[in-house]
């Protein structure tokens, strides 16, 4: 990184140890409706409560030849949502080869949105952990599906 994006993320991180886990993730739209309209709404409740804090959002477009399009969130907005919020959202964790990885997860013919945010719900214990020395070590998800599929697999068989 360079020194203007140590600043850039500086500023928007503020001080490190007072931070909550950071996240990411991408996801995955059919181009021909790639729209914001259901989902982006959650989202921006999601800051406006503190719940999180977006650190990042990108839109690329990983076209039928395999090639990295990046998009404008405009692209998304349809109008029923606030993305505008968002626009210029670059701590200057991504770069290039970050997005290219991120594009190569989503089919071809596909448009992606790369979000990393901040846990801020999580902040105070994160904080108090730290200070007592601990570290996340590790960290996961399981999937909706494969937590309905578990379930489904463990239901009697009439």
């Amino acid at each position: 990184m360079t020194q203007g994006t140590d600043d850039r993320l500086a500023d928007e991180l503020g001080d490190l140890q007072e931070s909550g886990p950071i996240d990411f993730l991408v996801i995955e739209l059919p181009t021909d409706r790639a729209t914001g309209d259901k989902a982006f709404p959650h989202l921006v409740d999601l800051v406006d409560r503190g719940i999180i804090r977006v650190l990042d959002l990108v839109v690329v477009r990983r076209e039928d030849d395999g090639s990295v399009v990046g998009l404008g969130l405009e692209e998304l907005d349809d109008g029923s949502t606030e993305l505008a919020v968002f626009a210029g959202a670059r701590s200057g964790l991504l770069d290039g080869d970050d997005l290219d990885e991120a594009a190569s997860a989503v089919e071809p013919g596909t448009t992606a949105v790369v979000l990393v945010y901040e846990n801020v719900w999580a902040a105070p214990f994160a904080t108090a952990l730290r200070r007592n020395g601990a570290q996340l070590v590790a960290s996961g998800r399981i999937p909706v599906q494969a937590l309905l599929a578990s379930l489904d697999a463990t239901e009697p068989v009439d």
